[in-house]
């Protein structure tokens, strides 16, 4: 064979292969193509033919045979005139057959009408119109004995890369395949020279039809299809395709066979998602996206590049039902299955994130492979959710959020708040009736489905207008927040808090042009420093009741009697000194666990609910003007902030030394009730050390522990110390913190860990990257031999004297979210060698530091300065 006809044959494959014919079988097009390929070549024979394309014509420029087969191509396209074959020219196709061997036909000159009729004829299995898996063993069986896979890579090929092949494939109920043989026969004994489209559709449409019979049969005898096989259940033999891909994928050209049908896949599948709403008409169509993703392969660069784009953006199409049972599937799924897809998602946006530049101009947001994969990445993370240990129950009744009895401007101005309602609930969170706080523990720890890469580029300020203002034209990944990490969140949330600052501001200076009085844009709070709890309650509980909107102003605290403007660092004081008060043991509004090192709430406080709900409102604030708080809560704290109750399990934290009790009571293999002789009756001391009793359940001292009410016990105990015993403590808590957060989109954000994070920062310390980050100013830099000393003397500090630092410095011993890189310090010269001591600002994080003459010096000040610092030195 000639290397012409080579480049021909590999130039026509090509063409065909890259041409996919939505109406028209691939078959009957390759056979039109071929048609005008011998007509531009050698022509109909007819000499008066008028036929500008036929090299018959008169006049028509000879063309050579790549040139052909591109314009063959056109013309098929164009769907141009074609000549009828003349017997003088064309007697049996021998010119051509002899022109070019891929071309003959059999030897009666009759053109294969297969798909591969192009090449010398092989078997092609063109019966095959779905695969199951023996019939892929038997194919491959076949090849390995001729040591050729080329009919294989043809089935693949044709089947994956059609999707009502595909739809079929593979199936559990082989019986629901129309493509019997007597179908089979009459479908080859049909005229060869009828419209190859016709067949196609009338095959598909009888199918449809019996396939839309039996199914209506199968209904009326069970119920409809959904509730017969279950949330999850789908017609697919998942269990047969991994074996099949297993086999298959090891073959690196079957392989290759699997990403060019994909390929051509993806297109048609995504058009049949958009305009046509396939899967509401079949539900099975989500078996396209079942078998794609359990090819292991998905991971590797080829896929990522060509492939995955497309297919991810064809997934993201799926109607929000279909959606929700591939999660509910997937869910199923083992660790090790769930954890490919998620890192399958997980690259694809990193590869592209990597390879491409964003700035605000070219945003990460109109990256539609990127939002594609993210919102495949949901999927998993609620089928990691699913699949984790689940409480879909023990949900706080939440109370309404406070309203100001006045009217507000936005009312009088006939307009609302735009999320008055509270914070958006996700489609598909709702659909699955399932929230991330509802799992204890995923499958998958929460940190990994974090994309770092994703976070470095993300613009967040316009993400967060995207996610506020324009979040139906515009796609936010704070829909997607698990992909977020805690400090791009932070970012979003300051920027809420902000934005809602200025618009109270705004609206109170337009509220005081219509009532024709002054107010203030700010929250101002003036407090006595030896009456610091008795100010800030009652002024902080006369806002909350006349109206609490003033509480999401920006906060300034003003000391009576001392001069300053709270740039920050008077608010950061004031929290510090309220919370000090109000968590000293002897007031007796919480409980401190020694072992533990944390605070409970005291079920048996003498304090009145507005103490409570001052703590709750300070922690609104802290949240809300960006401050970090010296708070020590148990986790389960924050879980019932955002909505859960308190559980048995909760107590490994808050209450270790029961939740041993109990779990030792749960494993306990003797006799329960002879043993331990206990009841339903449980005994606590209360403020004064007296004992009190309470029943669990009633006559609770006449109902005896036994191993088989036991789990009854322990979850009526846990329920009775997490939220019963301090219900009105934690409701009058969890009210003033709503008072400053309800309209926040803290909830849909963050999880319980997170919002700890938020309230208190990091405990991990990392002053080598404060050092890093650390800016110096007044003529210091660097490389100045005091500042070496100076974080030489740091660093040699224990971890005391650190946080006693970082106290004086900042006005908290912790680290903001993102660690102590992201505190931006500043050191600042304070005049020559000195016996003064160092100084602060604590609103802009400044030290100022004398440049004294040894480093003995330096530590020696520097010590006493962070030691004696409450109350002096600190501006």
């Amino acid at each position: 064979m000639s290397k012409e006809t080579n480049e021909y044959e590999s130039t026509v494959t090509y063409i065909i292969e890259d041409t996919k014919p939505s109406r028209m079988k691939r078959a009957a097009a390759k056979h039109l193509i071929e048609r005008y390929f011998c007509q531009l070549t050698e022509g109909c024979g007819n000499g008066a033919c008028t036929n500008e394309f036929c090299a018959s014509c008169l006049g028509f420029q000879p063309l050579d045979h790549n040139t052909a087969a591109i314009r063959a191509l056109e013309l098929y396209k164009m769907n141009a005139k074609l000549c009828g074959r003349h017997s003088a020219a064309f007697p049996d196709n021998s010119s051509a057959k002899e022109t070019h061997p891929a071309l003959s036909g059999d030897r009666h000159g009759k053109m294969p009408d297969h798909e591969d009729n192009l090449f010398p004829p092989r078997e092609d299995f063109r019966e095959v119109h779905y695969l199951t898996e023996e019939k892929v063993y038997e194919i491959l069986s076949i090849c390995e004995g001729k040591k050729d896979y080329s009919p294989l890579i043809r089935v693949i090929g044709r089947i994956f890369s059609s999707a009502d092949a595909l739809v079929q494939s593979f199936r559990k109920d082989k019986e629901q395949h129309p493509n019997t043989k007597e179908q089979r026969k009459t479908h080859q004994a049909k005229d060869e020279d009828k419209d190859e489209d016709d067949k196609e559709r009338t095959t598909a449409m009888e199918q449809e039809s019996e396939e839309s019979e039996a199914s209506a049969s199968m209904e009326g005898a069970t119920g409809s299809t959904e509730n017969r096989l279950g949330p999850v259940e789908v017609s697919v033999d998942i269990e047969a395709v991994r074996r099949v891909y297993d086999r298959l994928l090891s073959n690196e050209k079957i392989e290759s066979a699997f990403l060019n049908a994909l390929v051509y896949l993806t297109p048609n599948v995504e058009l049949d998602l958009t305009y046509l709403d396939v899967y509401d008409t079949n539900p099975d169509y989500l078996n396209i996206f079942i078998i794609v993703m359990e090819n292991s392969s998905l991971h590797s660069p080829e896929y990522l590049e060509m492939a995955m784009p497309l297919f991810c953006k064809c997934m993201s199409k799926l109607p929000l039902p279909a959606l929700a049972k591939l999660t509910r599937l997937w869910s199923q799924y083992s660790v090790e299955h769930i954890r490919r897809m998620m890192e399958t998602f997980q690259q694809l946006i990193t590869y592209t994130v990597i390879s491409n530049e964003y700035d605000s101009d070219s945003l990460v947001n109109d990256d539609e492979c990127v939002v594609a994969a993210a919102k495949c990445l949901k999927l998993v993370f609620y089928a990691n959710v699913l699949g984790g240990d689940l409480d879909t129950g023990h949900n706080e009744e939440e109370e309404p959020a406070s309203e100001s009895s006045e009217l507000t401007l936005q009312e009088l101005l006939g307009e609302e708040r735009s999320n008055k309602k509270g914070p958006r609930v996700d489609p598909l969170e709702k659909e699955l009736g399932v929230r991330t706080l509802d799992c204890r523990r995923p499958l998958i720890p929460f940190e990994e489905f974090v994309n770092e890469p994703l976070n470095d580029v993300l613009e967040m300020d316009k993400d967060f207008t995207f996610f506020k203002v324009d979040s139906e034209s515009k796609f936010s990944f704070q829909s997607c927040p698990f992909v977020l990490n805690a400090c791009t969140k932070s970012l979003g949330l300051y920027y809420d808090n902000r934005i809602s600052m200025y618009s109270e501001r705004r609206i109170t200076a337009l509220y005081s042009l219509v009532q024709g009085q002054q107010l203030n844009p700010y929250l101002r709070l003036k407090v006595r420093r030896d009456h610091i709890i008795d100010d800030a309650l009652v002024r902080l509980e006369m806002i909350s009741m006349e109206n609490p909107a003033d509480l999401r102003k920006q906060l300034f605290v003003e000391f009576e009697g001392e001069q300053g403007v709270d740039e920050g660092g008077v608010s950061k004081e004031f929290f510090q000194l309220v919370l000090e008060e109000m968590f000293n043991p002897d007031i007796g509004m919480f409980t401190y666990d020694e072992s533990t090192k944390l605070f409970w709430y005291n079920p048996s406080s003498l304090e009145n609910e507005a103490q409570f709900t001052l703590i709750g409102i300070v922690l609104g604030l802290a949240i809300y003007n960006n401050c970090i708080l010296d708070v020590h809560f148990p986790m389960v704290v924050y879980r019932k902030l955002m909505g859960k109750k308190g559980t048995y399990l909760d107590l490994a934290d808050s209450h270790p030394v029961l939740y041993q009790s109990l779990k030792e009571l749960l494993d306990y293999e003797g006799d329960v009730e002879e043993d331990m002789m206990i009841t339903f009756q449980i005994s606590q001391t209360d403020l004064f050390g007296e004992p009190i009793t309470y029943d669990l359940k009633e006559n609770g001292d006449k109902i005896p522990v036994t191993a088989d009410n036991r789990k009854e016990f322990v979850s009526l105990y846990g329920d009775y110390i997490l939220n019963k015993s301090v219900e009105r403590q934690f409701k009058a808590f969890r009210r003033g913190f709503q008072m400053v957060t309800n309209e926040s989109p803290l909830k849909c954000l963050f999880r319980p860990e997170e919002v700890e994070l938020l309230i208190c920062g990091s405990r991990n310390l990392d002053f080598q990257a404060l050092e890093e980050t650390t800016e110096y100013d007044g003529g210091y830099s660097k490389d100045c031999r005091i500042i070496k000393d100076f974080w030489e003397t740091v660093h040699s500090f224990g971890e005391e004297d650190k946080r006693l630092f970082l106290q004086f410095t900042t006005g908290t011993d912790r680290a903001p979210v993102g660690g102590l890189g992201k505190l931006k310090m500043i050191i600042a010269k304070n005049g020559p060698d000195t016996d003064r001591l160092p100084t602060s600002h604590t609103c802009f994080n400044a030290l100022l530091l004398p440049e004294y003459d040894s480093k003995e010096k330096l530590k020696e000040r520097l010590l006493k300065a962070i030691t004696y610092a409450k109350g002096f030195g600190m501006l």
